[in-house]
């Protein structure tokens, strides 16, 4: 077992102090116009004094045509670097390392926000129309501009956001990606953007400058088998720092009765990673389960709810090996007490069961 109090280094820049990552965590307290609000800074800035090893930002969009949710965090733009300049300081002031995370939204983005959708493919449901070649490279070309960006100011890397059916996991889809150009069909042509991205922002950002993937197996069309096979190329392709999957219960079976043999967690950590480090996200509440991921072979965790529900959880594991998050629903005053801000707190409360009335 690897102890969750111990460093952990990467291929490329600082090492992390300890096992704890705070998830990407869509929170709707950035401005309209993707600039960061006092509330989302004290949010992010409470995680580091909590312990958190790297404190990740919510998915930052890297278009404006690519938002996927009122007050979502912009990375398109540089009237956005005065802001994000600020954090990545704050952070860093704090002992803990930093990133953006990269996001588009793709067909999933509202029309109320951004008008006509945008992804690889056309989607009825949501009205999104396809992308021409031309703007695919594009979307490739500002993924990585943002990733420049975020180095300028100041961060220590960036998260590429390839799950839960945002844009760059719609390239994945094998059943809707049948795109002609180069960009969609054989499984070479879908994990192509991705590939892409990596290899662009590796090649644009400075040697120390950190690069993670978040990936997801399940859902929105991912097949366990394809997705085990790209994520062990991707960690073997000598370009990433960390692979971030995002397994909705570390624990549970997969839903594909041919790999249900063993819990999801233990598909991933059996893979080669090469250099990269692996973690993992998905019901992780209390100590022992941290305990348990690691045991398993994850290189460390990414917290969501439980660093919702405790600022300074990574502390209060360390001080306690029972330590175990407060059960659900809390009171608003509580969620207000570990820094949440208004928005963020009534966001909790459309979770089912999260929030005291």
């Amino acid at each position: 077992m690897t102890d969750y109090t111990a460093p952990m280094t990467f291929a490329h820049g600082p090492a992390m102090a300890n096992r704890f990552m705070l998830a990407p965590l869509t929170n709707l307290q950035s401005n309209p116009d993707g600039t960061l609000s006092d509330d989302e800074i004290n949010w992010l800035v409470k995680r580091a004094e909590g312990g958190f090893g790297l404190v990740m930002t919510a998915a930052a969009h890297v278009q404006q045509q690519g938002q996927g949710f009122p007050g979502q965090l912009g990375i398109w733009s540089d009237d956005h670097l005065p802001g994000l300049t600020r954090l990545a300081s704050l952070l860093r002031e704090r002992g803990a390392l930093s990133s953006v995370q990269l996001h588009h939204a793709g067909i999933r983005s509202p029309q109320d926000l951004v008008g006509t959708p945008v992804g690889p493919f056309a989607d009825a449901e949501t009205g999104a129309r396809a992308l021409s070649t031309a703007e695919v490279e594009q979307l490739r070309d500002d993924f990585i501009a943002a990733a420049v960006r975020a180095e300028r100011a100041g961060f220590d890397g960036v998260e590429i956001h390839g799950a839960h059916g945002y844009v760059l996991a719609q390239f994945l889809d094998g059943d809707n990606n049948l795109r002609e150009d180069g960009w969609g069909g054989s499984y070479e042509n879908r994990t192509r953007m991705i590939r892409e991205v990596v290899a662009g922002v590796r090649a644009a950002t400075g040697p120390q400058f950190q690069v993670g993937l978040r990936l997801s197996p399940e859902r929105f069309n991912i097949k366990l088998a394809e997705a085990k096979r790209f994520a062990e190329e991707m960690m073997t392709g000598g370009s990433l720092d960390y692979l971030d999957m995002s397994l909705w219960d570390c624990f549970k079976l997969p839903n594909e009765a041919e790999h249900a043999d063993r819990p999801l967690i233990a598909h991933f950590t059996a893979l080669e990673r090469g250099e990269t480090r692996l973690g993992v996200a998905g019901k992780i509440m209390d100590a022992a389960k941290v305990r348990a991921c690691l045991d398993e072979g994850a290189d460390f965790v990414l917290l969501g709810r439980g660093a919702i529900l405790h600022h300074d959880f990574p502390a209060r594991a360390k001080a306690d090996a029972d330590f175990a998050s407060v059960p659900n629903p809390v009171t608003r005053a509580h969620l207000r007490a570990e820094g949440l801000g208004p928005g963020f707190v009534e966001y909790m409360a459309t979770w089912k069961g999260f929030v005291e009335g």
